[in-house]
């Protein structure tokens, strides 16, 4: 099989024009909390240079869009949500991202080729007659590339726990070594948990479909007993969530977070209800993120498609991409999540039971090669 080979990355030339007449970076001083000065330069997903000065380009080391940089203590720049920002922060100013202003965006790190190169071409968008067979080819590389050498971050919704197949195969995934952390909600975790108390999902037999008696109360009476048990993972280690991915993410010591909603029953005492919380609980495992499996769920995916920069600084000091794939059975789910702006997602059109079923038969078949 053949072994996945990361692009390399291509740093700016600084020394040739315009970049070696560019100025120093304007920082202005925060005056309000949560509140950028006028000119703030707002962050985008692709690798950013600031000149401090003359011939010091600084790319920051974690980044996402939407934010603003803040010059941080020896030299570094930070990137940080406007919430964040206190009385005293530097940010950068300045709107020109061709190095005029001393901010350089930088576009081509990695020499990505766009799709379509043809004015006039068929297919240009993604749907339910795209082939995918080089996505799939492409994915099942990236796994055992970066199960050794990164960090894969999965995003997941309930769907995944609704089906036998598909449960039993995540959470074989999780076991293999193929998961490193995981964003989802509260429905997510209870459905799982419900499926291992109870066999159902929403009072519906994983395997059958058929309805339990009274089966609309099966997903509350789960999140009941594991908020008197005190947490999932006290659940888990007592032996009454026995199997499924719950079960897996914490018998592995795999990181999760379950950020809440306003239409979460219970919740599970794991979830933070609290927006601001959550997104710094996500944030930290996105920090982290090599590669992100976006699967079944449209505003967790989207919102960590806001979080997720299309590069990463590694240990070492190296640059590499990272890599956005979103799963939905959805045309505009998937455009949408694809269409955010980095040249390395990539959208597989078809639902989740089906994927994480082939996915994890692929990935057993070539463990056996």
């Amino acid at each position: 099989m053949p072994s996945f080979k990361l692009p390399e990355f291509r740093p700016p030339d600084f020394t040739l024009p315009p970049l070696n007449d560019a100025p120093a970076v304007q920082f202005k001083e925060v005056q309000s909390a949560g509140v950028a000065p006028q000119g703030y330069h707002a962050t985008s997903i692709y690798p950013e240079f600031f000149q401090l000065s003359k011939g010091q380009w600084v790319l920051p080391k974690d980044s996402r869009m939407d934010c603003v940089a803040v010059l941080g203590p020896g030299g570094t720049v930070e990137v940080r949500e406007f919430r964040l920002l206190k009385p005293g922060d530097l940010v950068a100013c300045g709107r020109s991202e061709n190095g005029a202003d001393g901010i350089l965006v930088h576009v081509e790190a990695f020499g990505w080729e766009y799709a379509v190169s043809e004015k006039f071409a068929f297919r240009t968008r993604i749907s339910r007659e795209t082939s995918f067979s080089y996505d799939y080819d492409e994915l099942y590389n990236l796994l055992e590339h970066d199960r050794e050498n990164g960090f894969l971050l999965w995003v997941l919704g309930p769907a995944v726990a609704f089906d036998k197949d598909s449960r039993d195969s995540l959470a074989a995934i999780i076991d293999e070594g193929f998961v490193h952390g995981v964003l989802a909600g509260n429905a997510l975790a209870t459905h799982d948990v419900e499926a291992a108390i109870f066999g159902t999902a929403l009072g519906q037999d994983i395997y059958t479909k058929k309805h339990a008696q009274l089966g609309h109360y099966k997903h509350l009476d789960a999140i009941n007993l594991i908020r008197e048990t005190g947490s999932i993972k006290a659940a888990v280690e007592k032996g009454m969530v026995k199997d499924g991915i719950m079960a897996s993410l914490v018998k592995r010591g795999v990181p999760f977070v379950l950020a809440g909603s306003i239409r979460d029953d219970g919740p599970m005492p794991e979830v933070i209800a609290d927006a601001g919380q959550a997104q710094d609980a996500m944030r930290a495992l996105v920090r982290k993120a090599t590669t992100v499996i976006a699967m079944a769920t449209q505003l967790h995916s989207i919102a960590a498609g806001n979080m997720t920069p299309s590069y990463r600084v590694m240990d070492n000091g190296t640059v590499r991409p990272v890599y956005f794939f979103v799963i939905d059975m959805s045309e505009f789910a998937a455009n949408k999540l694809a269409d955010r702006g980095s040249l390395t997602a990539r959208s597989i059109l078809t639902n989740a039971q089906d994927f994480v079923v082939n996915l994890h038969r692929k990935l057993i078949q070539r463990t056996c090669l």
